[in-house]
C-alpha cells in the first residue's frame, strides 16, 4: 500500500511543480535571475517535465496493484478504440504546439507572434489537449482496471481541470476581447458536436 501512497505523492508533486515551474510570477523571478540565458528555460523546463513524467509512469506501471474489477477480452478491446483515439488527438495538438511549447524556438532566430488557435479540433474544443489526455487515460484505465492507474486517473484528472482554467485566465491576458468571444462560442474541454 506504501506504493499507492508514494504514487500519489509523485503525481501530485509533478502537479505542482509544473505549475509552478510554468506561472508567470516563477517565470519572471527566472528572467531576473537568468538574464539573457533565460531564453534556454523553456527547453530546459520541458526536458524536466518529460523526465520526472516518464519517470513516474515507469514506477506506476511495474508496481504490483490490485485489480479493481474484471474486465471480458471484448471490452477490453473495444475500450482501446477511445485510447487510440486519446492518443492521435494528443500526438496531433503536440505536434502542432511542439516549436512554441518544447522551448526548441531558442535554436531559430526568427520567432513567429503566439496566434490564437481556433481552427482544427479548437473548432470543437477549447482545449483539445486536455480532452485526448483524459480520454486517453480514463480509456486505458478501463483496459488495464488497477487500483495504481485509478489513482492516477484521478489526480491527473483534478490537475487537468486545474490547469484548464489557469490557462483560461492566461488566454484572456494574451487575447483579450477575441479569446472571451471565443469562448463564448466553443466548450472548454468536452467537445460539441455541431461545428462552430
Amino acid at each position: 500500500m506504501f506504493d499507492h501512497i508514494l504514487l500519489v505523492v509523485f503525481w501530485i508533486a509533478f502537479g505542482v511543480l509544473h505549475s509552478v515551474l510554468a506561472a508567470g510570477w516563477w517565470k519572471l523571478k527566472m528572467q531576473a535571475w537568468l538574464g539573457a540565458n533565460y531564453k534556454y528555460y523553456p527547453l530546459a523546463y520541458s526536458i524536466f517535465a518529460a523526465v520526472t513524467m516518464i519517470l513516474i509512469l515507469v514506477f506506476q506501471f511495474t508496481m504490483q496493484s490490485p485489480l479493481l474489477f474484471p474486465m471480458p477480452l471484448w471490452a477490453k478491446v473495444l475500450a482501446g478504440i477511445p485510447v487510440l483515439a486519446g492518443l492521435a488527438i494528443m500526438l496531433v495538438i503536440c505536434r502542432k504546439y511542439f516549436f512554441y511549447l518544447s522551448g526548441i524556438s531558442v535554436f531559430y532566430k526568427t520567432q513567429p507572434d503566439p496566434v490564437l488557435q481556433t481552427n482544427g479540433l479548437h473548432r470543437y474544443m477549447r482545449h483539445p489537449l486536455y480532452f485526448g489526455t483524459l480520454l486517453f487515460i480514463w480509456s486505458l484505465f478501463l483496459m488495464m482496471p488497477y487500483l495504481n492507474h485509478l489513482l492516477a486517473c484521478i489526480i491527473i484528472t483534478v490537475y487537468t481541470l486545474l490547469g484548464a482554467q489557469i490557462e483560461e485566465k492566461k488566454l484572456v491576458e494574451q487575447f483579450g476581447e477575441k479569446y472571451i468571444e471565443y469562448k463564448k462560442l466553443v466548450p472548454m474541454i468536452m467537445p460539441r458536436v455541431r461545428r462552430v
